[in-house]
């Protein structure tokens, strides 16, 4: 079953991809914000064409793990493609994924440009590397 990882962020939503055995995550692309319901309608769009059948949105919750108005951004927009789609959405803790994609990127000697450009769904991937890993050892 594929899965669509998401970084919601309130300009841009971070979009990454599992693959068909959902093993690995692979950064995908990055949406650029309209509104709920064009952002909603835009990622259920990607979701049929690549065949995903479940979304895993990234939770961005205080360092105390608290939820703040970000926290509650990510949940109206998972509610939404619940809604629009019909599919199970999977909240999963973000804390510091964003620090991390930016560290990688920086070791990986990306331009500040380029960073800027691929830092959300790297951090999608991230995510939904991390949920899957979870999900895999919760099997075993």
């Amino acid at each position: 079953m594929r899965t669509m990882g998401l970084d919601v962020g309130s300009k841009t939503v971070g979009v990454a991809l599992s693959d068909a055995l959902g093993l690995t995550a692979q950064p995908h692309s990055t949406l650029h914000r309209k509104n709920l319901q064009a952002d909603s309608k835009a990622l259920a769009a990607l979701a049929k064409a690549h065949e995903v059948q479940q979304w895993v949105v990234g939770l961005p919750l205080h360092m105390n793990a608290t939820e703040g108005a970000s926290a509650q951004a990510a949940r109206k927009l998972g509610e939404c493609l619940r809604a629009h789609t019909g599919f199970p959405v999977h909240y999963w803790d973000e804390r510091l994924t964003s620090v991390m994609a930016e560290r990688m990127l920086t070791q990986a000697s990306l331009s500040r440009e380029k960073r800027k450009q691929v830092v959300n769904h790297v951090a999608a991937a991230l995510i939904l590397q991390s949920w899957l890993d979870a999900q895999e050892s919760q099997a075993l």
